[in-house]
């Protein structure tokens, strides 16, 4: 089993920035890609970025130039820079992270709450 602890959410006014971590622990082996996701209030949870084993990253078109997916394989952890942010930008994110076994393995945080204020 892998945990994951998410941290770094809060209330920021529009234009603001905030850094979102998320930690691995456990059953640490293989883990392949780690990624964001969000999920505001009425609305289906959503892809925000990922980044891959090999570092390169990806992000949906909401988060593209504002955005910056990193991670730190000796700290089984990644990260998410948010910039310019908006207040669509609100919802809880969550971190979700796949581990490269056979099936593969799936794991997502508790999630972390991120308010934009306008």
């Amino acid at each position: 089993q892998v945990q994951l602890v998410e941290s770094g959410g809060g209330l920021v006014q529009a234009g603001g920035s905030l850094r979102l971590s998320c930690t691995a622990s456990g059953s640490i082996f293989s883990i392949d890609t780690m990624g964001w996701y969000r999920q505001a209030p009425g609305r289906q949870r959503e892809w925000v970025a990922s980044v891959s084993s090999g570092g390169t990253s990806y992000y949906a078109d909401s988060g593209k130039g504002r955005f910056t997916i990193s991670r730190d394989n000796a700290k089984n952890t990644v990260y998410l820079q948010m910039s310019s942010l908006k207040p669509e930008d609100t919802a809880v994110y969550y971190c979700r992270v796949i581990q490269d076994t056979r099936p593969k393995r799936d794991y997502w945080g508790q999630g972390t709450q991120v308010t934009v204020s306008s």
